[in-house]
């Protein structure tokens, strides 16, 4: 069944899928952004999180509130749970040299694949989308991997305004 799952899903998603690793993989190296990409891939996940929620689950308000309670506590735990961001920030032109790191790679796949995941699930048994438990865990999933996303652009945001100060 799940090779037929696998070959059954669009071509167009495991493009998507090709961008994202590419996008993860790209993070593995040391690199320059500048300090507007730097908020902006965050808060592009943040959003594409929240619409796969509300594209799962409609307007369903204990969705919202499970993602909502999922983004929060990862974007509060993140200074404690993710890894010390080896960033400097270059005044001159308003970038960011950002040390390599998987950890993005992992994030995005992760959030990917809940959302795969779901799609599927429910495509397979749209019932679900009614099912209180499935509602909860999908949406702080989608919370929790997007939170630290967010939180791991604000380390950003953070050693840029240290440096500013």
């Amino acid at each position: 069944m799940l090779l037929q799952i696998i070959q059954g899903t669009p071509v167009g998603i495991w493009a998507l899928f090709a961008g994202l690793v590419g996008l993860g993989l790209r993070q593995a190296r040391t690199r320059i952004i500048g300090s507007l990409r730097a908020a902006l891939l965050p808060a592009v996940f943040v959003a594409l999180s929240l619409a796969g929620v509300v594209s799962a689950f409609g307007g369903n308000a204990l969705a919202i509130a499970a993602w909502a309670l999922g983004i929060g506590a990862a974007i509060a735990a993140g200074p404690r749970l993710l890894p010390r961001l080896r960033a400097a920030w270059q005044a001159a032109d308003d970038t960011l040299q950002i040390a390599g790191s998987w950890l993005p790679l992992v994030l995005i796949v992760s959030l990917f694949l809940v959302k795969y995941a779901a799609g599927v699930s429910l495509a397979l048994h749209p019932a679900l989308a009614s099912e209180t438990d499935f509602v909860i865990v999908c949406s702080l999933a989608y919370g929790v991997f997007s939170g630290l996303i967010a939180a791991r652009g604000l380390q950003l945001w953070r050693v840029r305004s240290a440096a500013r100060a």
